[in-house]
């Protein structure tokens, strides 16, 4: 096999359009962690503590919202397993003092009698019953601290499940609201991926962190009382100990963010190559042309920059927390040397001894924890803005403060008046100064070159935009001062780009009128008018026959699912029809039999359809050409032709591949007469 050789496009701009396919994979360096004085650095830790602290109640608010048994259970939970270390330590310290003063009383010949200091309850005791009551409590603060655990872990469990459904639900209802435009701006891709993709995994991270960090502050505050009052400087010290280790932790953690965040479109290229080799979208192709070296190749070079990268400040950053944290491990064998040595004096008791040993590493290990909560919290709460970004997203296109009143009823006159649009990003417009007026009831086709503008006026139509200039008006009334959700509602609409649901036939058709998705018979008659009867009774199961691949259903032609689409806009009695290239993937006999329909089935409403098959196009009560976002022709199909213009030299050209080379003539006035070219089309 020959070596693939791939393509590269140099550096480009900020913002600049990137192949899927080719181009460099790089991505800038974001800024090195700085580095500056010790002051600085704990300034900076700070901020990451303060910014931890302060995104605290956003995630309580939604951990609440998913389940506020299970938060309150799994806060009981965190309380009770944060004390456990502390009630631990201090009953180890009781036992082993107990064990000791048992042993002096009866080498010194003494009763054997001794006071159980349990916290202010100091009952007197034999050494046996003071170790069983201890060994009774040892035994109870184990068992409540499996059942807090077991709780908690329930808990979360559940609670990450209901978060992660509550995000991805909020995702989509916002989603659902944004403007088409947002769908077609390539960085929109990039938020979307994060919010749905990074941001339920972070969630369901930032929970563990933020009970993490709620177990260690109890741990930390009920340990470091026993330990002030072994020793208060034994305490500090223990406490202070972890606190490098962390401000370096926090130095990188906006670096791995930022890592992230700037490797997304480079991700997604790469989610993008795994798709064009695992689905029957791209199948045929890859197969046909033997793709998949090229596409795996590609694939190969993405991956290898991003894991280099991520390798880079992975390491860099566990690499100098591992420097930093033997600064605990110092101080940790320092204190134990100062107790031991204590307890060889007789300055403390073998039993503080063990509770020191046993509260020391609890407390440490708390504050490590602690200090990785909050860091964690805040790396992961970069990755939670991203969700807020984009439910801050609002649309364009909204109801304008006091809606008009759609007409009752609508009769479906559509006026543009000077209308000028552009996209987002694009230099030139797709529409330029364009005036036109569909009546009432009438039919009309819109044609011209690809790129003229012709689906543009669609999706105006149907405010998926708003022009630049201009108005377009229903039934005399600019579009805008309607509530677009009710505007749309008079509407319905088939288009090139249709979707596929992989869903059932009577559910692909009953989503054009939600309200009446269960309705077997309005369905039945939908697919009638669409011509989809004969199709969908060669089905196994009819109607109830699941369409497409991903769930095991059956997969139609382009041409069958051009007919659930149009199917599916029969749906809505709306007066308003707008069908884009509803035609373009049916054989001629079915498109002549839907355009034989139409002119019944648009009765008593109006009809606007963009379509490149002249045969079909000339039934339309009028004709409008569209290029160069201009409209420059307009009239019946007779008119046009006797102009002489684009239209009739678009449709002599679509002829003659009807026609003998020698019937074939040009529009110079001795050619054959249009009707005999019209009857040949």
């Amino acid at each position: 096999m020959q070596p693939i050789h791939f393509l590269s496009r140099g550096p480009q701009e900020n913002g600049a359009a990137r192949s899927g396919l080719t181009g460099s994979p790089d991505f800038p360096d974001p800024p090195a962690p700085p580095r500056g004085t010790l002051r600085d650095r704990t300034r900076r830790a700070l901020r990451t503590v303060r910014s931890s602290v302060r995104s605290l109640p956003r995630t309580l608010r939604l951990v609440w919202a998913a389940g506020p048994w299970l938060t309150l259970g799994l806060g009981v939970a965190t309380v009770v397993t944060g004390l456990v270390p502390a009630a631990t330590a201090y009953l180890v310290r009781l036992l082993v003092n107990t064990v000791v003063e048992a042993l002096r009383l009866r080498d010194g010949g003494q009763p054997e009698q001794l006071d159980l200091q349990l916290l202010a309850w100091s009952p007197t005791m034999t050494p046996l019953q003071a170790i069983v009551v201890l060994s009774a409590l040892q035994f109870c603060v184990f068992t409540l601290n499996s059942a807090a655990s077991a709780v908690r872990n329930i808990s979360q469990q559940l609670l990450q499940d209901r978060v992660t459904i509550i995000v991805q639900r909020r995702v989509m209802t916002h989603a659902g609201e944004l403007d088409l435009a947002f769908f077609e701006d390539s960085r929109s891709y990039d938020l979307l991926r994060e919010a749905q993709q990074e941001t339920p995994a972070r969630a369901l991270t930032v929970i563990g962190s933020v009970f993490g960090l709620a177990q260690s502050l109890v741990t930390f505050a009920s340990v470091g009382l026993l330990l002030f009052g072994l020793s208060p400087w034994v305490a500090v010290v223990t406490l202070l100990a972890p606190i490098p280790a962390f401000i370096s932790d926090s130095r990188y953690g906006q670096q791995v963010f930022l890592v992230a965040m700037w490797a997304s479109p480079l991700r997604r290229r790469m989610e993008y190559l795994v798709r064009t080799t695992t689905t029957d979208t791209y199948a045929k192709e890859v197969t046909l042309f033997r793709l998949t070296p090229y596409l795996v190749g590609r694939f190969d070079l993405f991956s290898r920059v991003f894991y280099r990268r991520q390798r880079q400040v992975v390491t860099r950053r566990y690499a100098a927390g591992t420097a930093w944290s033997l600064i605990t491990t110092v101080a940790a064998a320092l204190t134990f040397l100062y107790v031991a040595a204590g307890a060889v004096t007789g300055r403390v008791t073998l039993g503080d001894l063990m509770m020191f040993t046993s509260a020391s590493a609890s407390l440490q290990t708390a504050i490590q924890t602690l200090f990785q909560s909050l860091s964690s919290a805040y790396e992961n709460n970069l990755y939670l803005d991203k969700l807020d970004e984009l439910l801050a997203v609002r649309p364009t296109i909204a109801a304008p403060a006091e809606p008009r009143p759609l007409p009752d009823p609508v009769r479906g006159h559509i006026v543009f008046d000077r209308v000028t649009f552009t996209y987002p990003g694009a230099e030139e417009p797709a529409l330029r100064e364009v005036s036109l007026e569909v009546r009432a009831g009438r039919t009309v086709a819109l044609v011209g070159p690809n790129g003229a503008g012709k689906s543009t006026v669609i999706k105006l139509l149907c405010r998926l935009y708003d022009p630049d200039s201009g108005r377009i008006l229903l039934d005399g009334v600019d579009i805008r001062e309607f509530d677009p959700v009710e505007l749309r509602r008079v509407m319905t609409a088939a288009f090139q780009d249709l979707a596929a649901f992989q869903a059932s036939v009577a559910e692909n058709i009953g989503l054009g009128d939600i309200e009446r998705i269960e309705d077997r018979d309005r369905i039945e008659r939908s697919a009638h008018r669409a011509g989809a009867t004969t199709l969908v009774e060669a089905l196994p199961q009819g109607y109830d026959t699941v369409l497409g691949k991903w769930f095991g259903g059956q997969e139609l032609s382009g041409g069958e699912w051009q007919k659930v689409a149009l199917a599916r806009a029969f749906m809505r009695d709306a007066p308003v029809l707008v069908l884009d290239e509803p035609t373009a993937a049916l054989d001629a006999r079915a498109e002549h039999d839907l355009f034989a329909r139409l002119a019944r089935l648009s009765e008593g409403r109006t009809a606007l359809y963009v379509s490149h098959r002249f045969s079909t196009v000339r039934q339309a009560d009028q004709i409008m050409v569209i290029d160069s976002g201009r409209l420059i022709e307009q009239g019946t199909h007779q008119e046009l032709m006797g102009l002489g213009g684009t239209y009739a030299s678009l449709f002599t050209l679509q002829a003659s591949a009807y026609l003998d080379d020698d019937d074939a003539t040009p529009l110079n006035g001795t050619s054959r007469s249009d009707d005999e070219a019209e009857a040949r089309a």
